[in-house]
């Protein structure tokens, strides 16, 4: 039993002022509490764990249920609380702000929507009133279809989705973290014919035991490692966001009722046969995700990505390092895009660093596009580099980064 372990499970579909959301919401809500509540799986006591379905989850029932939350936890606790309903913001005027909006939230101005929903002020004050030191709070609120129109056309826009400095506000404590289904300028996707929303459809697989581990616990570190690439592998244009003020890397529930799984590793005891490092902007986002990662699974390939943590900080670093660290080979995918980025910089060095201690060759740049030779550093300029975007040569190329990544590493 994951004994210290205290859950909230929201999730409204039924709107009774606005437009409906999908009805797979609730069915990631029950999901979701299954899961958690299961003793095969993540372990939690059911007179911990409190779910909200519709009807349930008014402005004063969710206001009700965290209280409880809170009341309920101790310093140590581990804090799920798992929130799928709409979500948005107010950019101008007296009400401006983020809001969770409950079953009975009335939006026929901005007044009205203030004083019926759940303003991130509200929400941020209801955490820091859970004693927890290891609090994980999910979204996935923002899904395709957005808003809706309000009731009456008159009415002001609401913007659908919630922004960065909403999630930096809130995972503000010590051992705060913060996982969203997507962007605040994406959509969470519901793919046709899917049970599930399609980031939750991750989470779940992920708790029901996808997530390997060598003690019978799932850790946030790699639930997050977990759901990014397979979101958005599925979903080009939906990332992922995680956000944390963290010392360790926490337990979140049982694998399994505690069943340990190591993570599969290769001869040589890496994880991943790639790390991709790549410049997370366009066009090399698109490239990346819809034409290098295909092309490596296929062949087989076991690959992990630079996150889409945006915030530099403790959780990244630490993120970066497992990464790479437990990769062969780090892909460094070439551009103008990634020579200007810090992050990207940080990888490559952080990689190349490796190589030296080690005395292996763990960096295999790759270019998509022109690239200024000039501005490549001299530790960097000293590497062959494969043409994946030379209009002739780029199927050999991409062959030879195959056969290289399928290969041991290379010692010196």
């Amino acid at each position: 039993m994951f004994d210290k372990g205290q859950a909230l499970v929201v999730g409204i579909a039924g709107y009774r002022h606005i437009h409906a959301l999908p009805p797979t919401v609730l069915k990631d809500a029950r999901d979701i509490y299954d899961l958690l509540v299961d003793p095969r799986h993540c372990g939690y006591a059911p007179e911990n764990v409190r779910l909200l379905l519709d009807g349930e989850a008014t402005q004063a029932g969710l206001r009700k249920a965290l209280a409880d939350l809170a009341a309920r936890s101790d310093p140590d606790s581990t804090v799920f609380l798992y929130v799928s309903c709409h979500g948005g913001r107010i950019e101008s005027g007296p009400h401006a702000g983020e809001y969770l909006l409950p079953v009975d939230a009335v939006y026929t101005s901005t007044r009205s929507l203030a004083q019926t929903a759940v303003s991130g002020a509200e929400f941020t004050e209801a955490l820091r009133a859970i004693p927890a030191r290891k609090v994980v709070v999910v979204f996935d609120c923002c899904h395709s279809g957005g808003i809706g129109q309000p009731k009456e056309a008159a009415a002001p826009g609401l913007k659908a989705g919630l922004p960065e400095s909403y999630y930096e506000a809130l995972k503000a404590g010590r051992g705060r973290v913060i996982l969203a289904s997507s962007r605040s300028d994406e959509v969470s996707w519901v793919l046709p014919g899917a049970e599930n929303s399609l980031f939750t459809q991750h989470l779940l697989a992920g708790l029901r035991g996808g997530i390997p581990s060598d003690d019978g616990l799932i850790r946030i570190f790699d639930l997050f490692e977990y759901l990014q690439p397979r979101v958005t592998g599925d979903q080009p244009q939906q990332h992922p966001i995680f956000k944390a003020e963290l010392e360790e890397n926490f337990p979140v529930a049982l694998r399994l009722g505690g069943q340990p799984k190591a993570p599969p590793t290769d001869e040589q005891g890496f994880r991943y046969d790639a790390y991709v490092s790549y410049a997370d902007r366009e066009p090399d986002r698109t490239w990346v995700w819809e034409t290098l990662l295909p092309r490596l699974e296929a062949a087989g390939l076991r690959v992990a990505v630079s996150g889409d943590v945006e915030e530099p900080g403790v959780a990244r670093v630490v993120g970066i390092e497992r990464g790479i660290r437990q990769a062969k080979r780090t892909v460094l995918v070439l551009s103008e895009a990634y020579l200007a980025d810090r992050m990207a910089d940080f990888e490559n060095v952080l990689a190349q660093t490796m190589s030296i201690q080690e005395g292996s060759y763990r960096l295999l740049p790759v270019r998509i596009g022109p690239l200024d030779e000039g501005r490549l550093p001299v530790r960097l300029g000293m590497l062959t580099t494969l043409d994946l975007a030379h209009p002739r040569r780029a199927e050999r190329e991409f062959d030879r980064l195959l056969r290289a990544l399928q290969g041991p590493l290379p010692r010196r």
